[in-house]
C-alpha cells in the first residue's frame, strides 16, 4: 500500500562504528544492541515509527517536526549521559511517500544526507525544521552552514539544534563576493549635545549615499541596508563582508548653532587601512560645500574620476536655501520611519521645505511617495490622497526631470495607479541612467517587465536590487512579488528566510516564506507561516493568504471562516477589495470573486497587476469569459 504524506524524517549514525568493528567487532556489536534499546523506546515515546537500521544507523519517522526534534534530544542526552559512544543525527521535514514498513523521497535523501554533514554529539536540521520549530520556546537551534548535499539539486541550509551538553558549532562565513569599487555609507554619529539633531547626522549620510549613487563605476549600499548597523558595535571588517564592499566611510557630524563639524573617515574593508581622513570646520551654510569636498576626496581615493556629465551629477544641489536644506532632512528622517505618523509628519517637513523653496523637486517627489505609501498599505485613503500624490509627483518632474526620485516618482503613478506600463518602465530606465545604484528603480523596472512578459529581465533587476540593498525589509517584499510570479520559488524560499533572519517581527517574511512553501507542494508546512503572519498582523492582507490556500486544498468551510474574519476587519483599508476576489477564486465562487475584482478595478488596486498570479492555480477562473474581460480592463495581455 502506498500513502505519500508530509513527514519529518530522522536518521542516527553512530560515530566511529567502522573502525571499531575493524578492530573489536564483540565491542562494536554490543553497542549497536545498546543503540538499539536506547533509541526505539524514545522514538515510540514520541509518536515516531521505527523504520529500519541501516548498518549502524536508524531510520525513523514523525508526524511533525517538534516530536522528532524532542526525541532526538533525549536520544542524545540518554547517549550522552551514557558515556559509551556518540551519535550524529539529522532531521528533515519533507513529502515522502510511505510504501508497505519503507519510505521513499528527496525528504528522505535530505535527511539522511543532512546526518552526514552533522558533527559528532549533535543534532543537525533542515531550514525547513528550523522554522516549523521557530515558536516552540524550550527548543532553540542555530544556523550552522550552506552546502551542495549529493543528489539534492539546491544548497541546503543547515540549523544545529542546542541542548544540554552539546557542543556549539561555529557557523561557517560564506565566502564573501566583493565587486570592486564598492561602498557602504555608514550613518555618521550625531555628536551634537542635542540628540533630536540626529536627523542632520543622518541626513548628511544619505546625502553622500545619494551623491556616490550617481557614479556609474561606482556600487553603492541603499541606504537602508547601511543603517542596519546603526549603534552596533561591529567590526568594520565585519559589517564590509556582510554588505560585500571593499570600502566604508564613517564619521561624525557636530552641530551647534551655525557651527559645523563633520569628520569622516574611508576604510578599506580588506585590511582597515585608513584611506582618506578629514576634519571639517565650517559654518552651517557651507553644508553643501562640504558634502562636494568629501564626496570627490572619497571618489579620489578610491582612484575613480569624474568627468562632465557624470561630475555635474554628483554635484547637483537641489536648493540652495540651508533652511529648506534642514527641512528636507527632517522629513527623509520622518518618512525612514515608514510607519503612517511617520509619512504624516514627513510631509509636514516637506511641505515647509516647499514654502521656502517652491523649486524643490526632491520635496515634491518625497511628499508623493508619502502620499502613495499611505493609499497602498491602506493607511489612508480617498480622493485627496490620491490627488496628492499625483500632484506632487507631476510638480517634481515638471521642475527637474533629471534627478531619479522625480523619474521614479512619476513611473510609479504612471504603473501603479494609471497602469500604463510601458510608460512607466520609461520613466524608471530614466532613473536608472541617472541613478544606476537606486535599488527600487531596479525592483520597480522589474515589475514592468514581469507585467510585460519579460519574466528573465524582471528577476535580473529584482537580484540587483536585492545586492543593492539587502537589509530592505520593504525592498525584499516587492522582490519576493517578482519571485513569485517568475516562478523562482527557491529564490523566494531564501529570500522569506533572510526576512525572517533579519526582523522576525515583521510579517511580510512568512509570507513570502510561506508562499514559496505553497508553491512548492509544502501546503501544510505554508500554512503554519501564513498563521504566524497573521499572529503578527491580523489583516486583511495576511489572512487572504491563509484563504486561498484552505480554498486550494478544497477546504472552502476554513476558507469561509477567514472570508468572515477578513470582512469583520473591513472590505477596503489595508489590502482592498482584490483580497477578497483572492479567496472566493479558490473556491471557485466566481460570481463573487468578479464582483470583488470589478470593484478592485474602479479603485486602481495596484494589485491587481498581479491578478495571473493570484489565480494561477484556479484553471475555472481562465475558462470564464469574465477573466479576458477582466485583463482587458486592467490592460495586461491575454495569455
Amino acid at each position: 500500500m502506498t500513502n505519500r504524506q508530509l513527514a519529518a524524517i530522522m536518521f542516527t549514525d553512530i560515530v566511529g562504528y567502522t573502525a571499531l568493528m575493524g578492530s573489536d567487532d564483540k565491542k562494536a556489536l554490543a553497542i549497536l544492541k545498546k543503540n538499539r534499546t536506547l533509541q526505539k523506546p524514545i522514538i515510540e515515546e514520541f509518536n515516531g515509527r521505527w523504520i529500519k537500521e541501516l548498518g549502524d544507523g536508524v531510520m525513523a519517522s514523525f508526524g511533525t517536526a517538534a516530536d522528532a526534534v524532542y526525541a532526538a534530544v533525549k536520544i542524545q542526552e540518554t547517549c550522552n549521559a551514557s558515556k559509551e559512544f556518540q551519535l550524529k543525527i539529522g532531521i528533515h521535514l519533507g513529502d515522502v511517500l510511505f510504501e508497505n514498513d519503507d519510505v521513499f523521497g528527496d525528504g528522505v535523501n535530505i535527511a539522511a544526507r543532512i546526518q552526514a554533514a552533522a558533527a559528532p554529539g549533535c543534532i543537525f536540521i533542515s531550514e525547513t525544521v528550523h522554522h516549523n520549530i521557530s515558536n516552540k520556546s524550550e527548543i532553540k537551534s542555530q544556523f550552522v552552514k550552506e552546502e551542495k548535499l549529493k543528489n539534492v539539486s539546491q544548497p541546503v541550509r543547515m540549523y544545529q539544534v542546542l541542548f544540554a551538553g552539546s557542543e556549539i558549532i561555529a557557523p561557517e562565513t560564506p565566502a564573501t563576493v566583493v565587486i570592486e569599487n564598492s561602498i557602504a555609507v555608514l550613518p555618521f554619529a550625531n555628536m551634537s549635545s542635542d540628540p533630536e539633531q540626529e536627523y542632520f547626522s543622518d541626513g548628511i549620510s544619505e546625502e553622500i549615499i545619494n551623491m556616490l549613487a550617481q557614479v556609474p563605476e561606482l556600487k553603492v549600499i541603499g541606504r537602508t541596508s547601511s543603517f542596519a548597523f546603526k549603534g552596533k558595535n561591529l567590526d568594520l571588517k565585519i559589517i564590509g563582508e556582510q554588505l560585500k564592499v571593499t570600502h566604508l566611510l564613517e564619521g561624525s557630524v557636530r552641530k551647534s548653532g551655525s557651527k559645523l563639524r563633520v569628520t569622516a573617515q574611508l576604510i578599506s574593508v580588506a585590511d582597515g587601512f585608513h584611506l582618506y581622513s578629514e576634519k571639517f570646520d565650517r559654518e552651517l551654510e557651507d553644508v553643501f560645500a562640504i558634502q562636494d569636498e568629501l564626496s570627490l576626496a572619497i571618489l579620489n581615493a578610491i582612484k575613480i574620476k569624474l568627468f562632465g556629465i557624470n561630475k555635474e551629477a554628483v554635484l547637483k544641489k537641489y536648493t540652495e536655501n540651508v533652511e529648506a536644506y534642514e527641512l528636507y532632512l527632517q522629513g527623509r528622517f520622518h518618512m525612514n520611519k515608514f510607519t503612517p505618523d511617520g509619512f504624516f509628519k514627513a510631509i509636514e517637513y516637506f511641505d515647509a521645505a516647499i514654502a521656502i523653496d517652491s523649486t524643490y523637486a526632491l520635496a515634491f517627489a518625497d511628499k508623493a511617495f508619502c502620499y502613495m505609501n499611505l493609499q497602498a498599505f491602506g493607511w489612508q485613503t480617498g480622493e485627496r490622497i490620491t490627488s496628492q500624490a499625483v500632484e506632487g509627483a507631476q510638480q517634481a518632474i515638471q521642475l527637474d526631470d533629471k534627478i531619479a526620485e522625480s523619474q521614479l516618482a512619476i513611473g510609479r503613478i504612471k504603473l501603479h495607479w494609471d497602469w500604463k506600463i510601458s510608460e512607466a518602465k520609461k520613466n524608471f530606465e530614466n532613473a536608472l541612467a541617472i541613478n544606476p545604484n537606486n535599488a527600487q528603480a531596479h525592483i520597480q523596472l522589474g515589475f514592468c517587465n514581469m507585467y510585460l512578459g519579460n519574466d528573465e529581465t524582471a528577476i535580473e533587476h529584482a537580484r540587483i536590487g536585492e545586492r543593492l540593498d539587502p537589509f530592505s525589509l520593504l525592498n525584499r517584499f516587492y522582490i519576493g512579488g517578482i519571485q513569485t510570479y517568475t516562478q523562482h520559488f527557491d529564490e523566494m524560499l531564501k529570500n522569506g528566510n533572510k526576512m525572517i533572519d533579519l526582523e522576525p517581527n515583521f510579517p511580510g517574511g512568512y509570507l513570502i516564506y510561506g508562499a514559496a512553501l505553497a508553491n512548492k507542494g509544502l501546503v501544510k508546512e505554508a500554512i503554519l507561516e501564513y498563521e504566524k503572519a497573521v499572529k503578527l498582523q491580523n489583516s486583511t492582507y495576511s489572512l487572504s493568504h491563509l484563504g486561498c490556500i484552505y480554498g486550494i486544498m478544497g477546504e472552502k468551510a476554513k476558507a469561509m471562516e477567514v472570508i468572515e474574519q477578513m470582512k469583520s476587519i473591513g472590505e477596503t483599508g489595508q489590502g482592498g477589495f482584490h483580497l477578497f476576489g483572492n479567496v472566493y477564486a479558490s473556491i471557485k465562487d466566481l460570481d463573487s470573486a468578479f464582483a470583488y475584482y470589478d470593484k478592485a478595478v474602479e479603485g486602481r488596486e495596484s494589485f491587481m497587476l498581479l491578478i495571473k498570479m493570484l489565480v494561477r492555480d484556479v484553471p475555472e477562473f481562465w475558462k470564464d469569459p469574465r477573466a479576458g474581460l477582466l485583463l482587458q480592463k486592467i490592460g495586461l495581455p491575454n495569455n
